[in-house]
């Protein structure tokens, strides 16, 4: 019998190891919820300058926490940024090939792949996803995987969209044991979302219903919340509540729709005694779909008159789909009330890929070494912790439609080696290695002035970094 009792304690721990590779010694286990908007750009909220859209919940969320003014995702697109977020990896290491999954592509997140949500789960956690996935889908080319959807990934429970809404065969899906739609635990809610905008517009409240229940249901244990919400990526829907109330028409009806749901999300927490347990990152996948507004689309058979609903990457140049500041800058709030700094506008870059780091470091998980990490441990810009390391210097490179970099980011200076942008304007300007472009960010905030020909060592520098972090980019799991 003892012999069975220390087998199983045996097996027990190398599962968790196997699992994480990174499982430590339990401390204070805090809960994690991460809210991430889909299309949501810099200035579509009221404490970055917005005048007709009200976000008060997520300004006091700001207020409460450290917000970033110079955050980032890797990729200008969905997939690709998503990868990032849940792995702290640059999307060129995750064998996509590009930066958006259709629904009918083989590829999906690499089972070897580890999580947010794995880590966490390795430590006790209760995990749940209430959104849009949009990293793999079972089609006949998976031969209809159970690897391409969230629980296998780490998410005990899941209630969402298995890709953007606006795709035919785009549905709304939970976990279920019973359920065998499209496979095996899975039942399948509404098909053919872009033809239900009676579903379509309860997709933001459904969202956040299962997460408040789920952090009800898991009020005695640690839980990990991913909230990611379907808006406002086109088209957009809003509750009936919500229609017609923002002076902004329909794109502020839907952000203030997503306000309100982090006042209720907060709610909760307060309600059920876990507001200073809670770390909260809010955040975006990418900056506003400007093509549908510069083109001028109107009476589009998918988005109707796009043109009026689209955000705002401002003051930074075009948006979703595109290698500028605007493609890749987004909101970036970490709030813990007690624990992170209250009140804070931190000027110092930082990214999605720090996320992981950070939070495994926060709740006791060792981040894995048997591959390439890609974000750091920020915890030295959110705490007055001594003992809490400086962050590691800044250097990003942004990534494009192939997954590859277009462009570095060291200090306050960015270097482009090609231009992109989906509106197939490329506002005057070319960039090749042979002839980079460079921009001082932090002064030059739309990107307009070229500064390379007067700073040839810097440029040489930062080619041969980018360089280097090419040779180093693959993917090292397959």
């Amino acid at each position: 019998m003892r012999k069975n009792l220390l087998f199983s304690f045996a097996a027990s721990l190398l599962f968790l190891t196997s699992c994480a590779g990174y499982a430590q010694p339990a401390g204070q286990s805090p809960n994690v919820i991460v809210i991430f908007l889909d299309d949501s750009g810099y200035g579509d909220y009221d404490f970055n300058g917005n005048p007709t859209i009200k976000t008060p919940n997520i300004s006091k969320l700001k207020d409460d926490g450290v917000s970033f003014t110079q955050f980032y995702v890797t990729s200008p697109a969905c997939s690709a940024s998503r990868y990032s977020l849940l792995t702290g990896r640059y999307p060129g290491r995750s064998g996509f090939g590009t930066w958006v999954l259709g629904p009918t592509v083989k590829p999906h997140l690499h089972e070897k792949e580890i999580t947010i949500a794995e880590g966490l789960k390795s430590r006790g956690y209760a995990t749940g996803m209430f959104g849009k996935w949009h990293l793999g889908n079972p089609n006949k080319k998976n031969s209809f995987s159970a690897k391409s959807l969230p629980p296998a990934h780490g998410f005990d429970t899941w209630l969402g969209t298995n890709v953007s809404h606006d795709y035919n065969i785009a549905m709304l899906m939970k976990t279920d044991p019973a359920g065998n739609d499209p496979i095996a635990g899975y039942s399948v809610i509404a098909h053919d979302l872009p033809s239900r905008p009676d579903i379509c517009k309860t997709l933001t409240q459904q969202c956040t219903e299962a997460a408040i229940d789920f952090i009800r249901d898991n009020k005695d244990k640690p839980f990990f919340a991913y909230v990611a919400y379907n808006m406002p990526h086109l088209g957009l829907y809003a509750n009936d509540k919500f229609k017609g109330q923002s002076r902004r028409g329909l794109l502020g009806d839907v952000m203030e729709e997503i306000d309100d749901a982090v006042g209720q999300i907060r709610k909760t927490l307060a309600e059920t005694g876990q507001t200073d347990n809670t770390l909260i990152v809010f955040s975006s996948d990418n900056g506003p779909w400007v093509k549908f507004r510069d083109t001028g689309y109107k009476n589009h058979p998918k988005y109707g008159e796009a043109r009026m609903h689209v955000g705002y990457a401002t003051p930074f140049r075009d948006g979703k789909g595109s290698t500028w500041e605007g493609g890749h800058r987004v909101p970036g709030i970490f709030c813990w009330p007690g624990t992170i700094k209250a009140g804070v506008v931190e000027q110092t870059p930082a990214s999605t890929l720090d996320v992981l780091p950070t939070v495994f470091a926060m709740t006791g998980v060792k981040v894995p070494t048997d591959r390439k990490i890609d974000g750091r441990d920020i915890r030295g810009l959110l705490t007055e912790n001594k003992d809490a390391k400086p962050a590691e210097p800044f250097t990003f490179f942004y990534n494009y439609h192939d997954n590859k970099p277009s462009a570095i980011r060291k200090g306050p200076w960015k270097l482009h080696v090609r231009i992109g942008s989906q509106t197939g304007n490329n506002y005057g300007f070319k960039a090749s290695r042979q002839t980079p472009l460079l921009f001082q960010v932090e002064e030059d905030l739309s990107e307009r002035i070229d500064r390379a020909a007067e700073q040839p060592e810097l440029v040489e520098k930062l080619l041969t970094e980018l360089e280097a972090f090419e040779k180093d980019l693959k993917p090292d799991l397959f």
